[in-house]
This record gives structure tokens, sequence and C-alpha cells, in this order.
């Protein structure tokens, strides 16, 4: 999938990301212009724009984007089927993040928020101006109808908020939540990240004189409150976005200088070597490279050396988001169960072989889930970090006390071999035995076998070293790759051994962590633990960290969770870049100084050609 809207979509991916000290920026009643997790608002009321803007941008001007995979569905609130990606530019969202802030959130749908002390609720006001694209007022039960059917339609934001047991209209232009519990910090930010559809236009007749039916799949252009509307498509292959001339949030203030483009195209691609082939040709715009190698050797092409494709690596987007990339076993399955099964597997990965041989030495090993920044935990536990531990200290690894968490090191054949050593000893606690070429568990004689699923070919030349590792120990670990939709499917429904998967963090968990990690998500399909954790230890660190009373609370319990999970092996840490490499052809541009961290892309952005 496309990177470029990632800051926008859910995280929906990189998407569950707000949470902590809403800090007394709301009192009863009283409605303020935005929200912060971490200090104070820059911006203050009657504000002109964001400072990371250009606000004398011009609109205009085609910009051509490419993703991998393909699309079935312009419904944003269903979790079947392909998403098309861009959908985000379509719908307005209740508040929007500033850029340049940690954790902060301005009204964009609504115009203030508000909440009492104890958090039991939040109201938000909508504007007067939001209008849909049909002309028609946004309204308190747009938000209720949203909430309602995105729950009832997406396990994932069924979970992320099931503690808003009530939403109802309390004004006019008021629609307030109500939670099951009080001093989650957290549910005010989040709810305002809601994208808003609308009720009216998804209960009236479709084209074809039927109602419409939002629990369904659909290819019928859907209407959105945003900046953009779907002018044109064809299935499975292209989406062409148009900037809309009426949309009626074009000069505020967290609008100003954004959305700059007329037109913004997706073209969908199975092979990511035609996908670049396709840029290379200057049919494609803009280009995030993700495979280190191809980073090196892919773009000496013409274009590249007279100036006409510009390269940069950018720091921002990764300044405040930590991550897991890792190898991920099912635990459902039986053959993953054992801890010492999955810490043996780690022992199989040649990371420093890889980093060397196909990524020109570009990556550094993941050893934290929150690799990157300052709540990965690291060495020994200390202070308050400790003391939670100890309260727990039936529940967790005894390692979590006396061994800092670090992941083998080989890069030479007789390190490799060592390791491999280490993990036959490891399998054989676990019940496992190597006789003759097999490693069989030894009270059935079954033979250890299992299907590595990935979703794009580019991944296999970092996994297939793994699993050629694993053989010498006997072990059958087959690589799978299919289709995109197939794929989400089989995740979606834990239908898998090990996947490649992926968690992006920010400074400020809360409760995504529950969906990550949590034992109510483990079996709930259409979760992101896709390890299959259900942990007690996990569960009590997750609730200390949403309910943490300040910072330095929750950075403890933060860096706990983090020991408890390394210490549990539940995933094979990969690898990943501090850095986002960035190509584009020379028609873009975008401000001297981007926000520190976004890339602002294409938010910020605009095109040469705009008059």
């Amino acid at each position: 999938m496309a990177v470029a809207w990632s800051k926008r979509s859910l995280l929906v991916a990189l998407v569950a990301l707000i949470s902590l000290p809403l800090e007394v920026f709301a009192q009863e009643q009283s409605f303020q212009i935005g929200t912060s997790s971490i200090g104070a608002l820059k911006y203050q009321p009657g504000f002109k724009h964001f400072d990371y803007v250009n606000p004398d941008a011009p609109k205009g001007g085609d910009l051509r984007l490419s993703t991998t995979g393909t699309f079935d569905t312009f419904n944003p609130v269903l979790a079947k089927g392909e998403v098309a990606d861009g959908l985000p530019l379509v719908h307005d969202t209740l508040m929007k993040s500033a850029d340049d802030e940690l954790l902060v959130s301005y009204g964009l749908l609504a115009e203030g928020v508000s909440f009492p002390s104890d958090i039991s609720s939040v109201t938000f006001r909508l504007r007067k101006e939001a209008k849909w694209a049909d002309g028609q007022p946004v309204t308190p039960e747009d938000v209720i109808f949203s909430l309602d059917k995105t729950k009832e339609h997406s396990p994932l934001t069924a979970n992320y908020y099931r503690h808003v047991v009530k939403a109802e209209k309390t004004g006019e232009r008021d629609v307030t939540f109500t939670f099951d519990e009080k001093n989650n910090r957290e549910l005010p930010s989040i709810l305002g990240q809601l994208m808003v559809v609308p009720k009216h236009w998804w209960e009236a007749p479709g084209p074809d004189g039927k109602p419409r039916d939002i629990s369904k799949t659909t290819l019928e252009p859907v209407m959105g409150s945003g900046p953009y509307r779907i002018a044109s498509f064809s299935p499975g292959a292209n989406i062409r976005y148009e900037l809309r001339d009426d949309y009626w949030g074009k000069d505020l203030n967290v609008n100003v200088g954004q959305n700059n483009f007329r037109n913004i195209t997706y073209t969908f691609f199975s092979d990511r070597d035609v996908e670049l082939e396709a840029f290379r040709a200057g049919n494609i715009d803009y280009r995030q490279e993700t495979q280190a190698s191809r980073w090196a050797t892919g773009y000496d092409f013409p274009a590249v050396k007279d100036g006409r494709v510009k390269r940069e690596e950018l720091p921002n987007a990764l300044r405040a988001v930590g991550v897991m990339q890792a190898l991920v076993p099912n635990t459902r399955r039986e053959i993953f169960k054992d801890a010492r099964v999955r810490e043996a597997l780690n022992y199989a990965f040649d990371f420093e072989d890889m980093n060397r041989n196909l990524a020109f030495n570009a990556f550094k090993r993941v050893d934290s889930y929150f690799w990157g920044t300052e709540l990965a935990s690291s060495g020994l536990p200390q202070g308050r970090e400790l003391e939670i531990l100890e309260g727990l200290k039936d529940k967790v690894p005894p390692e979590v006390f006396t061994t800092p968490y670090t992941n083998p090191v080989a890069g030479d054949p007789q390190k490799l071999r060592d390791n491999l050593r280490k993990a036959i000893a490891l399998f054989k606690e676990a019940g496992w035995e190597l006789k003759g070429n097999r490693m069989v568990n030894t009270k059935n004689g079954q033979p250890m076998s299992f299907e590595i699923l990935l979703s794009n070919p580019s991944f296999e030349r970092s996994v297939l070293p793994f699993a050629n590792n694993l053989k010498k120990i006997g072990i059958d670990a087959r690589l799978r790759t299919v289709d995109a939709s197939q794929y989400t499917n089989r995740v979606r429904s834990f239908d898998y051994d090990m996947i490649w998967g992926i968690w992006a963090e920010t400074m400020d968990p809360g409760n995504e962590q529950v969906d990550y990690w949590g034992s109510q998500a483990a079996n709930q399909p259409g979760s992101r633990n896709y390890a299959g954790i259900s942990d007690p230890a996990v569960d009590a660190l997750i609730r200390m960290i949403i309910f943490a009373p300040n910072r330095k609370e929750q950075v403890a319990a933060i860096k706990a969770m983090d020991r408890v999970l390394l210490a549990n092996h539940y995933v094979v840490p990969l690898f990943y870049s501090n850095t986002s490499r960035v190509a584009y052809w020379d028609k873009l541009t975008h401000p001297a100084e981007l926000p520190t961290y976004s890339l602002g892309f294409p938010d910020v952005w605009w095109s040469k050609d705009a008059k």
C-alpha cells in the first residue's frame, strides 16, 4: 500500500496515534480549539495557518502516485475488501493533527472540544459552515452514525472505541460521547480522529434505485465533506481525485497552504519493479523507496544525474514514531506456543549478513517495540520501572530482571554455526530434537514445518536466507507470497503460521496497545494482535499505560511492557531505517522547511505547473 497518506489514514495504519495528558485545555463546557497530549498548545485562537505551510502555495497541476496491490471498495468504514488508497482526501475528521507538534490536534469539522476534569465524556461542537459535497450541513447525527457504523462493521474500530458507551446530540451542533470509565486521557483525542461520513447519503437510494448498504463493499464513488471528490476510476487499476472548488473548508486555518494539487491520481501495480520503471519513465511523480539496495543502485538513470529527479533522505516522519518490524509467529498455532521455540527462531536470522549483502548496511536491527524513541527499554530496569515489574514478578519471565534484551549477532559462518547450535539447544528444551536431517517433536514425532505468508515478492529476498538457515537444522520453513486481497483476508482471520508484521508507535501510546497486544484482541478478527498475545502481565501494563497519572509514570509502564514483550520472544525482530527515502520529479516542490514530524506529503507540497 502507498505510504503517502499514513498520517491521515488509519493507522490505519501508521493511525491510532494520540494519548495521555490532555492537560487542562478543556474545562466543563468551555470549548477549546484543540487538544494536546504532551505540553501546551502551540497555536492559539485566531491563528492564521500552521507555520510549516506556504500560505501562498498555488493551486493546480497534477500529482501522479503509485501503489502496490489493488482495490475493490470505496466504503471507508467497512473491514472487508481492499479499500482504495486516498479516501482521506474525500472525508474530513472532527480534528486535524498539527505536524510540527507532538500529538496535538486542532478543530476541522469541529470548531471546539470540551470535556470534564474526570474525562467521563467529551463534546465536540461542529462548525456552522461544515458542509457535505451536496451542500447539506454536517450534523451531530452524521457523527453518531459514523461512530456506530464503524464500530459495527470494523473490529479494529470497535476495539479502539470500546469505552464509548453512548453518543448523543446535546445541542444544535453539539455531539457528546460518554465513556464507561474515567480518566482515560486518550479518548477525546482519538474521537477527534473519527472519519465522518454522511448519514443521509448512505441511507438514500443509490443510482440503481436500491438503498445503499454501508455493510457492503461498493465501487460507487462515495460522497464526503473533504477537499477532493472521486472524479474517475478503473476498478483495481487507478483512481483520480479532483480538488473541489466548493470545498467548505478551503480557507480554514488548519487547511491554508494545503490541498494544492488539482488532480491526484493513484495507479496500482502488482510488481514493484514495474512500479519503479513507471517512475523512471516519468509516469509517476513521487516515490518513497523502502528497499535499501534499490535506493543504492536503482536511481542512477539520466533524470537523477541531470537533476530532473531529486532524491532526499528525511528524518522528519520518524522523529516521533517507534517501530517494531518483525517476523511474527502465530502463537495460536501449537508449534509456536513455547517461548523457547520462538527464541530459537531468532538465532536463525542472520541480520548482519542480510544487511551487508542485500541492503548495503543501510539498516539497523530493531531491539524494542518502541525502537528509535526515548520509550525504548535498555539495560536492566531501574527506579519506578523496576517497581512496576516487581509488582508483576510472578507473571513475567525472570530474565526481565537479570538479562538485558539483545538480538543474536552473526555475520560470518562461525557465528552463524554457534547461533544455530544455541537454537538446537532451545528446541530440545522445548521438546524438539534433530533426528537425521529433520527437527521433530519428541512426543509425537511430527516434523517442524510452517509457512511464512508474505504480501509482496520484495520481502522474499530478506526472508529466504532465514528459511534456508532453518533448513540447516531440519526445519521446513516455506515462503508463500499471495495477492493483496488474499493476504488481507488471511491476516484478518489469523489464517497463517508466520507473517511479516509492522507496528508503528507514537510518543504517547494508549488505547491502541490493547489492539496490538491485549488478550481481548487475541481472537478478535481484524485486530492487530497478529502474534495472538494473551498475557496477564501485558494486560496489566497496558492499563497502567492508559491510566498513567503523569508522563513519568506512563514512560515507566511503557518500558516495563516493552521488556515483557521482548522477554517472551513473541516476534523475530527485523530491521528499519531512521530516515524516509523519497524521490520526486522536479515538477513538485515543497516548503524549504518541512514540518518537524512529517514529510508533509502531499498536504503542503505543490506543483510548479500550478498558476
